[in-house]
């Protein structure tokens, strides 16, 4: 320390340098950000993910392995949970439902695209082997749709089937995973229409209220009511839909 110049100088309390305090702040920041993001990782890592090709053999099935393969479908429930965990904004376990396992399977027995029960996504090898365009961002983008009928609550089930499938849909729009045929704003002539047509009305809502559907997730735990859309946003859900429709200009 430097000598004193005079005695007055003794008794002058020392200033703290102020780049180091908020060095120190933002250092601490910095920690809490890493030691909360350790902990999500932990909690994910806590859930178990199986991927099964029940398709070897078939046409669907070589291709799956060939371009999409186990590993990276395990990646994607993987990353899609954390995903959808930060889009529902349900940081705690206490949150979330608790599932402890989620098993992927290819299969030869489902005509459709994919399907979510139990747990359970099952994804079709017919529509895998025939889909022409880019087939590993496709099945990525379907596998967070499904993720989120894992996570999501659907009023115990008395949540309208469209509305269900437009929070998924909302999932997936938001991860970037979307297909060139989906609608755009605006599109659509029913707000529970569902997949994109409600995702699109959802991303919408959003926009008026920053974690909207969040929120609308968080009620659906317990039931299902139109009058959420007017706690949250202060008009029913078919004015809403009536200004949704407005500004898009259809």
């Amino acid at each position: 320390m430097a000598k004193p110049v005079n005695s007055l100088s003794l008794y002058k309390p020392a200033k703290l340098p102020k780049l180091n305090f908020i060095t120190t702040m933002a250092s601490n920041k910095i920690v809490f950000f890493l030691v909360s993001s350790l902990l999500l990782l932990l909690t994910v890592s806590a859930v178990e993910y199986t991927v099964t090709n029940k398709a070897i053999g078939t046409p669907g099935g070589v291709r799956f392995n060939n371009e999409i393969g186990v590993a990276y479908s395990r990646q994607v429930l993987v990353a899609a949970t954390d995903f959808i965990w930060k889009i529902f904004r349900q940081r705690s376990t206490g949150d979330r439902k608790s599932v402890q396992k989620v098993s992927l399977f290819i299969v030869t027995d489902y005509d459709g695209v994919a399907f979510a029960s139990n747990n359970e996504i099952h994804v079709s090898a017919n529509y895998i082997a025939n889909y022409g365009g880019d087939l590993k961002r496709e099945i990525t983008g379907i596998l967070y749709h499904e993720m989120t009928h894992i996570w999501q609550w659907n009023g115990n089930p008395s949540a309208p089937g469209g509305l269900v499938e437009g929070i998924a849909d909302f999932v997936r729009l938001k991860s970037g995973y979307i297909p060139g045929h989906w609608v755009g704003p605006g599109g659509g002539s029913r707000w529970d229409e569902g997949y994109d047509v409600t995702a699109r009305f959802l991303d919408y809502l959003e926009g008026l209220r920053n974690g909207f559907v969040a929120q609308l997730n968080r009620r659906l735990k317990n039931g299902y009511s139109a009058d959420y859309f007017v706690q949250l946003l202060g008009k029913p859900v078919d004015q809403l839909w009536a200004d949704y429709k407005a500004t898009f200009g259809n």
